[in-house]
């Protein structure tokens, strides 16, 4: 079963908190998604509490090491998550990032000119599911 690192934002703001959800539960018809927690609407963007940030970063550090994929969300930017792609690239692992269009910002030059990392540009949760499907079937 391929597992699946799912990243998004979470110290950098929880506002696309319902998307993870639904990308969440969509990336579990492909594998096992091991950070399911990214989704819930009980983590708030102060992070989590019954763990230190060394205790975070070992157990993420972890769970990047055995997965076989990272999708990240990257439409609101995240330190973390950029670390983590960071790190899932220097692993060679495969990275794919999602970035809901926005009229008014542009997706980092540092993601979009990467030739390592799949991007899927979507407008609504219905193409990006099927663009995920596309990519992981």
């Amino acid at each position: 079963m391929m597992k699946i690192y799912f990243a998004g934002s979470i110290r950098g703001g929880r506002d696309d908190v319902n998307v993870y959800h639904q990308i969440i539960n969509h990336l579990k018809n492909y594998g096992e998604v091991l950070t399911e927690h990214v989704g819930s609407d009980s983590l708030t963007s102060r992070g989590e509490n019954t763990l230190n940030d060394q205790q975070i970063h070992d157990r993420d550090m972890e769970w990047i090491i055995s997965s076989d994929i990272i999708v990240a969300e990257v439409t609101n930017p995240s330190l973390g998550v950029g670390y983590e792609i960071a790190m899932g690239l220097k692993l060679d692992k495969k990275v794919i990032c999602l970035y809901k269009n926005h009229k008014d910002r542009q997706l980092s030059a540092m993601i979009s000119g990467s030739v390592e990392i799949k991007i899927i540009k979507y407008s609504d949760i219905d193409s990006l599911k099927k663009s995920i499907s596309n990519i992981l079937k």
